[in-house]
């Protein structure tokens, strides 16, 4: 997803990614933000902070996919996916819940569509960042899914 995109949607500001192709997948996914910004969007939505590129900025998932008949019903949603361009061209809108943004963004070159991340193992030798991410995850695990 492009910015400022991917941060609408880690926000839980944009609830649905409209898209031209259809997918069987449903479950968590990582959200990527590629190097490029969508300056005139972040105009148009009036968007003026910095966004974090070239990296995985959060997580969500998708639940569900609706199919649109007609322009209109995607104009329709508009509040919810943000688009103002290419309508036409998009017959899916993928259907997000769960959003969360990362506090630390994990650099990473991304690809087109859904792709497989296999982070590395890596020494963190900064233990306030290790607490962190450990009371992150406990609160994620037990609180989230409890």
């Amino acid at each position: 997803m492009s910015q400022p995109f991917a941060d609408l949607i880690i926000s839980g500001k944009k609830t649905i990614e409209l898209r031209k192709w259809n997918t069987n997948f449903r479950g968590e996914f990582l959200v990527h933000s590629p190097i490029k910004i969508r300056t005139e969007d972040c105009k148009k939505l009036k968007i003026k902070k910095k966004l974090v590129t070239g990296a995985i900025v959060g997580k969500a998932e998708l639940y569900d996919i609706k199919k649109y008949n007609s322009l209109k019903e995607i104009k329709m949603d508009q509040k919810h996916h943000h688009a103002t361009k290419d309508l036409d061209n998009k017959k899916y809108g993928f259907i997000l819940k769960n959003a969360k943004p990362f506090r630390i963004p994990i650099p990473w070159k991304g690809h087109l569509g859904f792709f497989e991340v296999k982070l590395p193992k890596t020494v963190v030798k900064n233990t306030d960042i290790v607490s962190d991410i450990i009371d992150e995850e406990f609160r994620y695990q037990w609180i989230g899914h409890h």
